[in-house]
């Protein structure tokens, strides 16, 4: 078996993990590996043709290749080096990786390392849809990849389950290859994704949208042939006597994102049950010292942006753990909670006080306009307040405070309430 040792390794090439490398480099970090699965740096972003990206980090309206190429063009330039066709397989207790390469097993010796292997969409078994199994049941990200890597379109006639980004941006897609994009089927009676996406996926293209509804049956045997799409009540479950058929060749599934943390769970690092990604102290570092994670392997964002720019901000924290500037994870770190009309919030950990600026992100529990969003202690001490005209829940809050004086083992709560005239 192979040996590697570096200062810092990150597991993942993708926006976070990029970002992480380049972070860490301009700390004046220079033994860096970065470890990516795939032919080539970038990682989802290659597929992603449509544009969006990097409004608030370049400043510039990019295609998903278009910013991956700007990281890569930063990762060649600070001669950073990356092991690619590279996947990881394990992670031990001491931060060592074992990883499956062309030429065989490699085992990679860190000193610190950087979680950016981002995450995964959910499939049928998920989801629980009775029916047969026919061909032509995908992810919307599966179908992206056939379409614009491979060449492939996955049908002719698209049903799409869930109104995520991904299912709203590959409607648009595939109604510009031509295809009839028949409905977007989404359970809440909102969309799952950003405004934007909505305006110009699904109102400009022109797709019906079936708020409220789910499928309940997928018919055809070889290849699908039709969706049974049912309303849900006002208790939440599926009205059979106002079911419909609609016929498709092509049901596509948006139903979530699950962030890739196996690896995580190998070395027991504590995981946060609502995000489904590891707990972090403001550093981004995990409850393994030495560990971060970035991006959504943390937590699933909306913006690719802010993924890198989580990511940037791990990798310099991971040169300054490396050079004994941070603390290491401690048992009398206070706690991040989220509290009434907040579903989760990120870090979760504070380790010492912060002075400076400190970035939170957090989510809604549910749409609401014209609200007071407090961070305060236990005490009933708030330390910032500030009121937002609108929340959603699929649209991510990035809050910064300044100066955070935290008592050690204490409990701090974000909450979403009171609304103003």
């Amino acid at each position: 078996m192979r040996k590697i040792e570096c200062e810092l390794a990150i597991a993942g090439g993708g926006p976070a993990g990029m970002a992480s490398a380049i972070g860490a480099a301009d700390m004046g970090l220079s033994d860096i590996i970065v470890i990516e699965r795939d032919d080539h740096l970038g990682g989802i972003l290659n597929q992603c043709i449509h544009n969006g990206f990097g409004l608030h980090f370049f400043n510039e309206d990019l295609t998903g290749p278009e910013y991956a190429e700007r990281f890569i063009s930063e990762i060649k330039r600070r001669f950073i080096k990356y092991l690619l066709r590279t996947m990881v397989i394990e992670l031990k207790n001491d931060k060592g990786l074992i990883a499956v390469s062309p030429n065989g097993l490699v085992e990679i010796k860190p000193r610190a390392l950087v979680l950016a292997m981002g995450c995964r969409e959910r499939t049928r078994g998920a989801t629980g849809i009775p029916g047969y199994r026919p061909a032509g049941v995908m992810t919307a990200g599966t179908a992206q990849r056939y379409i614009n890597i491979e060449g492939y379109l996955p049908g002719k006639e698209i049903i799409i389950l869930g109104s995520g980004d991904i299912g709203m941006i590959m409607a648009r897609r595939l109604h510009l290859e031509g295809c009839v994009v028949k409905g977007v089927v989404e359970i809440g009676n909102f969309v799952g994704g950003l405004t934007r996406n909505y305006v110009q996926c699904i109102e400009d293209c022109d797709i019906p949208l079936y708020l409220g509804h789910t499928i309940t049956n997928i018919l055809g045997e070889e290849r699908v042939e039709a969706v049974e799409i049912t309303p849900i009540n006002a208790d939440g479950i599926p009205d059979s006597s106002k079911k419909f058929i609609e016929t498709c060749d092509t049901l596509l599934l948006s139903v979530g994102l699950i962030p890739e943390n196996e690896l995580s769970r190998q070395a027991n690092i504590l995981l946060d049950p609502i995000t489904g990604g590891p707990l972090l102290d403001q550093y981004f570092q995990t409850s393994l010292s030495g560990v971060f994670a970035a991006g959504n392997v943390a937590q699933v964002f909306d913006l690719v942006d802010h993924v890198s720019d989580s990511g940037k901000k791990a990798g310099e924290n991971a040169a300054l753990y490396l050079r004994g500037e941070i603390p290491p994870w401690g048992k009398e770190t206070a706690s991040v909670i989220p509290g009434e009309g907040v579903r989760c919030v990120m870090p979760q950990k504070l380790t010492e006080n912060c002075q400076g600026k400190l970035n939170f992100y957090l989510r809604a529990s549910t749409h609401r306009r014209m609200v007071l969003l407090d961070f305060s202690a236990s005490d009933n001490r708030i330390i910032y307040s500030e009121k937002i005209n609108i929340v959603r829940p699929p649209e991510m809050i990035n809050i910064a405070i300044e100066n955070v004086d935290i008592t050690p083992s204490g409990k701090y709560y974000f909450t979403i309430k009171e609304e103003y005239l």
